[in-house]
């Protein structure tokens, strides 16, 4: 009442906000027995709850029984608060305590019970089977513990009831120097183990340092061969965290998506796409590997593409999510290939975008570029270069040695395929040797459909008025589930991979791209490769893969609270590496984009499968609109620098991986300053 509250859950209630407002922790509550609109209310505030059922053995509610006097642990009253949290839709957390008095028998009802209200509800995201411990100062004070022999048949026999999938723990502070046991026995978590605050319900046995349960969890060998790895989670599951929408209040989806990989589990580091802050350091080291036992299921995969068999959705699945010397493995693997395909070469090209327009009438969330109703807050003006505009930087690109211009845009309201054809006809009359890389299949889609012309019709007229090869941009990930999302009015993955396939029987080479870490999950990736790598098989036009990291600082998406904060670091190094095994051989080029991976980042990439590290740009403004900090323009000095500080060689290519003209290779290192006061505007 002191505190201005009649009730304990009020208190909590509040605390609970203040700790979502205030901070990023994210609130888990054990609250003990409680109503419907009680858990309702906590809802809103915690990612999870739960409470112990501890036994279904009422007589331990007797007189001289361990749970006698105490109401709120008949077992009937708390099975009761397990299910209504189940109807309630919220993450919970339950188990039992051994060793207060109860049978094995009577154990296994309890874990039965459980079991009963899991397969109802499929709320329950973890069981705990913790030991009891004797405390001084309490009736059972001088009770027999539990022996270590009893809880790991505990642990056995609920991993056999409950099955693989549930998330089974046991507290390893309460069995200090048993833990390879405990793991062997069935668990696969650990709890929450705090480097701040003591167990105050077992002050006297203090948490494990983190480095030593890492140790001792690495200790132990899974089924594959390879030692287990300490991962990080969040208070709420990975699978409950995923599906978001059904397990969390409205308000806090937003918190845990921030926090969050793509498998749900907390991000492993601070580093995001575009930032200034510096990657975590990889280490591909063969020696390292080569020492430590190599996961079989993995090793067994990195041999698919000597072979050139098929993959299947999950094997690309499995290896996205590879972390630890898996993830080394992988990565490893990746750039052995790359060695075997392309060498120490790692490419560049002197090329320049131009982004003819802002101005954009579809939605997509990930976009911060485009301007519209649903960016009006958003950075920048809406801008539409007049042609005059776009001749004269294209003549400024070529004086500065580039041999390709990069031209996409907006779907301005305005534009007509027609508009298009001019485009190019204008820049191949005024600079006729300058290649001209443009137009995404959306455009391109979007051009056929004004002239009321097929896809295949339009592109012949794109070719004859001077169109050289297409972007592959506009991808995003080749999964409707994912495009529903984050760009529900553009093209579907079948279009795109339509515009794709008529492009390459024209005669067109094109790019092919992924932009990930917002909504995805591994899945959608693997599937966007099997796509790729199909169409690749069937066609051959596609010249390289380029994954592009989401940016999310200024995005749509991510300021609504509906998207990640881009790939962790592993992550976006991991694409790169996964895409040069799945892929090979159909595609030899893997690039990597300096502006949002940054200069280090790339560099990880280029030890990991990458050989290619895209164009110069000059004007780089899409990724800029999205906050990222990198820069407009990769200068071949700064490109030559950065490919020869890891050893490789540098080579200055085209568009289609050939060598520059002599003249153009020596004007693209006598830079000047491009006009940056030219902008023409036409609103």
């Amino acid at each position: 009442a002191s505190l201005g509250h009649e009730t304990t859950l009020s208190y909590l209630n509040e605390i609970s906000e203040l700790i979502i407002s205030e901070s990023n922790l994210l609130p888990h509550i054990n609250a003990g027995v409680m109503s419907a609109e009680d858990l309702k209310k906590l809802r809103k505030v915690s990612v999870s709850q739960g409470l112990m059922l501890e036994s279904s053995a009422k007589r331990l509610c007797e007189k001289g029984g361990p749970h006698y006097g105490s109401p709120d642990k008949i077992p009937e009253k708390r099975l009761e608060t397990i299910m209504l949290a189940g109807i309630e839709k919220i993450p919970f957390t339950s188990g039992i305590l051994i060793g207060i008095g109860e049978t094995r028998l009577e154990r296994i009802e309890a874990l039965l019970a459980l079991r009963e209200l899991h397969e109802q509800y499929g709320h329950l995201q973890e069981i705990i089977i913790q030991n009891f411990r004797a405390k001084a100062g309490t009736k059972m004070f001088n009770a027999l513990e539990p022996s270590l022999e009893d809880l790991i048949w505990t642990i056995a026999v609920a991993r056999i009831i409950f099955g693989p999938k549930m998330n089974l723990q046991a507290p390893p502070n309460l069995s200090a120097g048993n833990l390879a046991a405990l793991i062997n026995a069935g668990i696969n978590d650990w709890g929450g183990v705090s480097p701040l605050t003591p167990d105050h319900v077992n002050p006297e046995a203090p948490w494990p340092e983190l480095q030593e349960l890492r140790k001792a969890t690495a200790e132990c060998a899974g089924r594959s061969g390879v030692n287990k790895l300490l991962t990080e989670r969040l208070a709420i599951y990975p699978d409950y965290a995923v599906n978001g929408e059904k397990w969390l209040d409205e308000t806090l989806r937003p918190k845990v998506l921030r926090q969050s990989d793509s498998e749900g589990f907390s991000r492993d580091d601070s580093w995001s796409p575009g930032q200034e802050s510096l990657p975590p350091e990889i280490t591909n080291d063969p020696c390292r590997i080569k020492k430590n036992r190599i996961n079989k299921e993995i090793e067994k995969l990195l041999v698919k593409p000597k072979t050139n068999t098929e993959w299947s959705e999950i094997e690309i699945e499995r290896l996205l999510c590879s972390r630890g010397l898996d993830f080394e493995t992988v990565c490893l693997a990746a750039d052995d290939l790359r060695k075997e395909v392309n060498g120490d070469i790692v490419t560049y090209a002197v090329n320049r975008n131009i982004n003819y327009t802002n101005i954009c009438t579809f939605r997509c969330g990930f976009c911060a570029f485009s301007k519209g109703k649903m960016s009006d807050n958003l950075r920048g003006k809406p801008y539409d270069l007049k042609m005059v505009e776009i001749i004269r930087r294209t003549k400024e690109a070529w004086e500065r040695g580039a041999t390709e211009v990069c031209l996409q845009g907006g779907i301005h309201p305005n534009y007509t395929g027609q508009t298009y054809l001019d485009i190019c006809k204008k820049i191949k009359t005024a600079v006729p040797e300058m290649h001209i890389h443009a137009f995404s299949p959306l455009e391109v889609w979007q051009g056929a459909k004004t002239l009321e012309l097929t896809v295949a019709e339009f592109l012949h007229q794109l070719r004859d008025a001077g169109l050289d090869t297409l972007p592959g941009t506009a991808a995003e990930v080749l999964d409707d589930e994912v495009r529903g999302i984050i760009c529900p009015d553009k093209l579907t993955t079948e279009q795109w991979l339509s515009v794709m396939r008529d492009a390459h029987e024209v005669g067109f080479r094109t790019t092919a791209t992924l932009m990930y870490g917002h909504v995805e999950r591994p899945r959608h990736v693997a599937r966007h490769f099997l796509r790729l790598r199909e169409l690749q098989s069937q066609t051959g036009g596609f010249t390289e893969f380029v994954p592009l990291p989401f940016v999310h600082m200024e995005t749509p998406i991510f300021l609504k609270g509906k998207a990640r904060k881009g790939p962790t670091f592993r992550e976006a190094v991991l694409v790169h590496a996964v895409a040069r095994l799945v892929l090979h051989p159909h595609f030899t080029n893997i690039q990597t984009s300096w502006v949002k991976m940054g200069p280090e980042g790339v560099q990880s990439c280029l030890n990991a499968g990458a050989n290619d590290l895209g164009g110069t740009l000059m004007d780089e403004s899409i990724t800029r609109a999205a906050g990222a900090v990198h820069g407009q323009e990769m200068s071949p000095e700064r490109m030559v620098k950065l490919i020869k500080r890891i050893n490789r060689t540098p080579q200055q290519r085209t568009t289609l991986y050939t060598t520059p003209v002599g003249k153009q290779f020596k004007k693209s290192y006598d830079l000047f300053d491009v006009r940056q006061d030219s902008l023409v505007q036409s609103i």
